[in-house]
């Protein structure tokens, strides 16, 4: 099994932080993974993407140019990064901001509104759990344990009393991701 994803959205979406959950509950699962963000020189609204790979055998390359799966958060992204989704893979993206939708039909196309969401619920900043939850509904590369020692890595122990409203948050996501027909 390989998974090669790429997250992409604006800098204070997570979008590295949920790469770096997926990368550590893979290595939980004793799989080969790697993480490679790129972002821009702003600190929060600039462009960030991250391409994950979760394998079984050694991965030779972080740089791809197609993936199995991309999580879109915003336009530019979608612009950038719909055609670079294998046929055959699965395209998520958050409603919010999203003007020109995927059309593609080769392709599954997922749509998750956590933005939405997460105001809903009076806490944006799980915004990018409920987008991992929905993801992981779609493809269950990774168990939910293995993604809450993930969590729980990745977060300062400071913010170790948010792990039980991070996993109320990814149950959510599985809950409201819907399949855009």
């Amino acid at each position: 099994m390989t998974e090669e994803i790429i997250i992409a959205g604006f800098g204070g979406q997570g979008v590295l932080s949920m790469g770096k959950i997926l990368a550590y509950s893979g290595i939980m699962q004793d799989q080969e993974v790697s993480w490679f963000p790129s972002y821009g020189p702003e600190m929060r609204g600039g462009t960030a993407n991250v391409t994950v790979i979760l394998s079984d055998n050694r991965i030779s390359s972080p740089i791809l140019r197609v993936y199995d799966t991309a999580i879109i958060l915003n336009q530019q992204s979608m612009d950038k990064f719909e055609e670079a989704v294998k046929p055959g893979g699965l395209l998520i993206y958050d409603g919010n901001g999203i003007s020109n939708h995927p059309s593609r039909k080769d392709i599954k196309i997922c749509r998750v509104d956590a933005a939405a969401e997460a105001a809903k619920l009076g806490n944006t900043k799980i915004f990018n759990m409920i987008v991992l939850g929905g993801y992981l509904k779609e493809k269950p590369v990774v168990k939910l344990d293995n993604v809450m020692l993930g969590l729980k890595k990745s977060l300062p122990e400071r913010y170790h009393d948010l792990l039980p409203a991070n996993e109320k948050a990814i149950l959510r996501g599985q809950e409201i991701i819907q399949t855009i027909e």
